[in-house]
């Protein structure tokens, strides 16, 4: 095994089995080996060749063009294997690692749907406000000159716009399950109009308890209707859910495995007296780390952390939970656009958030668990762009 103390390997030292174990309820052991990958051969995949071209579906030639226009080409594997499926009719259960390009999957199918039925209403459900508003920036994109117009609902924002949009012409609501579920009691929406439901990282919604948020939601959509579902994981949790959701569904698994193999991995091992901050800091320095999302334990954390970089010269912020939606919004666009050089961040940056070009993931804390590192790590590596994490052990 090779470990890392500030970048230099260091040979011969007794392997370390387990990272030690997080207090609090739901911790996990995670035998450290998996936080590495590079001394690991693997074999070459054959390069994947979709079976349909983006001009080949039988979609609308206006957004043929839009998907054109935003630079796509060919169909990723999740892509070219459930657009088929959603433009009939089916049920789908689509299983992909994160990155692959999962939203226009399902976004393109059902533009289409609504261009062909205008009355048609589809309902997107999603674990995050940052999800909701980047599914919703997708459908912008993808709708362009369409007059398809969609609300985005989302707890931590003025509810007041989103009341005003869906008393408009709207054919889309995306929202998290805590806020829909507050608009549907206030009868500002009306679950018998909506015929398609999405329910994107389903696994994170169970993760965050969101399970009877779910089941009043789908309780009040009509039958037969139209569903849709997305997920990294297919835990037996999942598997109940798509027996009691979904009818006759169609199963499309893409996952090769649980990290991405573009994603070099490797630890940092904290010595003796070493304190991590120091180590952290040195690193950020080196030229390679042009945009690094850092990973704290908890909300208090983060924000320290991203206090103590600051006051050492660094171009930081921080996203968690104890910010409002548009502190969160603004530290997002300012890492994407890259005014700031670190973001510092609970994991509810795990899931979800498409930034492009981070080069670097670094666990200053370990995650809970080894799903929270998976989706940890895949905020870098996106698409076919090769990526760096790094775990800190102390």
């Amino acid at each position: 095994m090779v470990t890392r103390s500030f970048g230099r390997p260091s040979f011969g030292r007794r392997p370390i089995r387990r990272a030690p174990k997080r207090g609090g309820f739901g911790a996990q052991h995670i035998d450290v080996a998996r936080f590495i990958n590079k001394s690991v051969i693997t074999e070459e995949v054959e390069h994947f060749v979709p079976d349909h071209a983006f001009v080949d579906f039988q979609i609308d030639g206006g957004l043929k063009r839009n998907i054109i226009s935003k630079g796509y080409t060919a169909p990723t594997p999740i892509q070219d294997k459930v657009i088929p499926h959603i433009l009939r009719g089916a049920d789908v259960v689509g299983i992909a690692n994160t990155g692959t390009g999962k939203t226009a999957a399902f976004v393109i199918p059902l533009l289409n749907k609504i261009l062909l039925n205008p009355k048609d209403k589809i309902l997107i459900v999603v674990p995050t406000r940052e999800l909701a508003v980047q599914i919703e920036d997708e459908i912008r994109d993808f709708a362009k000159d369409m007059h398809i117009y969609s609300v985005c609902c989302i707890g931590g924002a003025g509810i007041g716009p989103q009341i005003s949009g869906l008393r408009r012409q709207h054919s889309i609501v995306i929202g998290t399950p805590g806020r829909l579920k507050d608009l549907i009691k206030r009868n500002f929406i009306n679950l018998v109009n909506f015929k398609t439901i999405v329910l994107d990282e389903a696994d994170r919604m169970l993760d965050m308890g969101f399970i009877a948020d779910m089941r009043f939601l789908m309780a009040g959509m009509p039958k037969p209707r139209h569903t849709l579902f997305f997920s990294a994981t297919l835990s037996p949790e999942i598997a109940r859910l798509i027996k009691e959701f979904l009818h006759e569904p169609v199963s499309i698994s893409v996952k090769t495995r649980d990290t991405a193999q573009n994603v070099e991995q490797d630890i940092i091992k904290i010595k003796p007296g070493e304190m991590k901050i120091n180590v952290l800091e040195r690193l950020l320095r080196e030229p390679e780390f042009k945009k690094v999302l850092v990973f704290a334990r908890t909300k208090h954390g983060a924000e320290k952390l991203s206090r103590m970089l600051e006051t050492s010269g660094f171009k930081a912020t921080s996203i968690h939970g104890n910010k409002s939606h548009s502190q969160r919004q603004y530290a997002l666009e300012s890492f994407k656009t890259n005014r700031i050089q670190v973001l510092v961040a609970t994991d509810v940056a795990a899931r979800g958030l498409d930034i492009s070009d981070i080069s670097h993931v670094i666990n200053y804390d370990l995650p809970n668990t080894h799903d929270d590192y998976v989706h940890r790590i895949g905020r870098t590596g996106r698409g076919e762009k090769k990526g760096k994490a790094l775990t800190f052990i102390d």
